[in-house]
Parts: structure tokens; sequence; C-alpha cells
């Protein structure tokens, strides 16, 4: 009973007031309840029979902490963030080709004559590289370097870094070269000559703007995440990649 009383005391008291108090209801459940006569006796009992008292009460007040932060967040971020739960794959893809077609057409405002007109055959092709493959590779591509590379410190994301300029970029760059020249009716001799002209300067000047990138988004961001903040940087990145895709066809 006295042990009763005292919580109640706790519980009412300024400090435990909103949601915020959540973890001092914990801690005063842990201090009154569990030092009681018989669960303060039989608490290391429980322990060691696996039934953990403690941790139980912390994830429900850190759900609850949860759920109440996560409903001052816009709606439309909340949907978005379920569906990349439920269809990482999916909204992932089309996130890609959405920011791939965004920047196409900045690109051609930025490039666009006076009397010209946008290209949206060239938009249509530029979303459908981030539809068809690059969302899909980025999804798979975070997902293997998480699982080899678990760690955040500054050497794993070193490695993570590395790896991408050794391998992510140059295969995406290619595919995209060659994808994009494809569509436009090239043969397999032209679009060779297009590689040897653009891929090499694509990749040196990839390394002035990617690792920065890639810092951040390996140190700091959640893997499920991953895949859309490289999208969000390949924003400026596309603007460029777009551009030099739709030069005039490289002299075989």
């Amino acid at each position: 009973m006295m042990n009763i009383i005292a919580l109640s005391k706790r519980l009412y008291s300024p400090r435990f007031s909103g949601y915020r108090s959540l973890h001092g209801i914990n801690d005063a459940l842990s201090k009154t309840v569990l030092a009681g006569p018989i669960l303060g006796r039989s608490f290391h009992h429980l322990r060691k029979a696996g039934s953990f008292v403690v941790p139980r009460l912390l994830f429900v007040s850190r759900n609850l902490s949860t759920n109440a932060s996560s409903s001052k967040q816009p709606a439309f971020l909340r949907w978005y963030l379920r569906k990349l739960e439920s269809h990482p794959f999916m909204t992932k893809s089309i996130t890609t080709s959405l920011i791939y077609m965004a920047a196409d057409l900045t690109s051609q405002m930025i490039t666009m004559q006076p009397s010209g007109s946008y290209d949206l055959i060239r938009t249509a092709r530029m979303a459908s590289f981030g539809l068809i493959f690059l969302g899909p590779s980025q999804h798979i591509w975070f997902s293997y370097l998480s699982k080899i590379l678990p760690k955040r410190d500054v050497l794993t994301t070193v490695k993570k870094i590395m790896m991408g300029q050794a391998l992510f970029g140059p295969f995406s760059n290619t595919v995209f070269y060659s994808y994009n020249a494809a569509l436009q009716g090239e043969n397999s001799e032209e679009i060779l000559a297009r590689l040897k002209r653009d891929l090499l300067p694509t990749l040196r000047n990839g390394l002035l703007y990617w690792p920065v990138c890639d810092f951040v988004t390996f140190k700091y961001v959640p893997v499920h995440l991953q895949p859309l903040m490289n999208s969000s940087c390949a924003y400026i990145w596309t603007i460029y990649l777009t551009y030099m895709a739709n030069q005039t066809k490289a002299d075989s």
C-alpha cells in the first residue's frame, strides 16, 4: 500500500507532466514498484528467468514517445515513410524516376534557347532510366554495403565511398550512357565512341562531387533512406549528366 501511495505522489509531481515525462514515469515504476517487499526480493529471479521487466517498460515508453513525435510529422512524410517500409523497392524506383525527370527538365531549362521547347521524349528516357535501372540498383547496392560493412565509423565509411567510386559509379554511368544512346538509335560502334568520349570525364568530375555526398549518406543516414538521400544528391549531378548524355554523337 505504501508503495502505491509513493508511486502516486511521483506520477502527479510537476516533472511528470506531458509525454516527455514517460522516461521519468518508467523510472518511478522501477524505483517504487520494483522496490516493494515482493517484487524487490524476486526481481533478480525474474531477470534470470528471462522476464526483463525494466527493458519492457522502457520499450513501451520509447514507443509512446515515438508515436507522439511522429504525429507532428507532415502527413505526406508519414505516408511516404510507410510506403518506404511496406514497398521499399517500388517506392525507391518511383522516387528516383521523379528526381531524374525533374533534373532533366531543369537541365533543359538552363540550356534551352529562347525559341526552344522542352524535349519530353528525352525527359521520358531519363525518367525510365531511374525507374528501371537506377532505383532498383541503388536499393540492392546500399543493402549489400550495409551487410558487408555494417559499421558507421569513419574508416568503414571511407571504404564504402571507395567501393562506390570504383564499382558502382563506373557501372551505373556506363549503363546510363549506353541506355540513353541506344534509345536515340545509336549503333554499337557509336555507343562505344560515346563512352570513350564521355565516360572518363564524367567519372573524373564525379570524384569532385560524390565523395562528400557519400560520406554524409553512409555516415549519418539510415540504410532504408540512403537511396533517397543518394537520389536527392543526384538531382544536381543529373542536371550535368543529362546534358552530357544528350550531346551530339561522337565520331566512331
